[in-house]
């Protein structure tokens, strides 16, 4: 089941051609910072199964790793659409609050739970990992 969704302005559009039966929370800091809230939501398909499209623009950091991250937002509303990383492979994690199907897709796993908001209890039925 391919997936389509946007940023909050409208001008960048993501669209996902895999199917994804499940996804992934993450606590790190990076994603909460990124996504201005206690976690970012995630899915991680190919990078060929991933089109992104619009006024996009990149910013790369380094992780706690020393990898490099390369975040993709867009560039008028800022709205975080995906990232890329080595860790990954020939894969990358778009964020699912872009991608309105993912509403009532369950969460396999939540990562970084070190780093969780003490105040969050464990999402129903995923796997609970200190790190990645």
């Amino acid at each position: 089941m391919p997936y389509s969704g946007s940023c909050l302005c409208g001008e960048t559009k993501i669209e996902v051609s895999s199917t994804h039966n499940a996804q992934i929370a993450c606590h790190c800091t990076d994603c909460r910072q990124t996504s201005g809230s206690s976690n970012s939501t995630n899915i991680l398909p190919l990078q060929s199964d991933v089109q992104i499209t619009g006024a996009v623009k990149e910013y790369n950091s380094k992780a706690a790793s020393g990898n490099t991250v390369t975040r993709i937002f867009c560039s008028n509303c800022g709205c975080a659409m995906a990232h890329k990383s080595k860790v990954f492979g020939d894969k990358m994690a778009v964020q699912t609050g872009t991608l309105p199907d993912f509403a009532t897709i369950p969460f396999e796993a939540e990562l970084f739970c070190k780093s969780k908001f003490t105040g969050l209890g464990p999402f129903p039925n995923a796997a609970q990992k200190d790190t990645m």
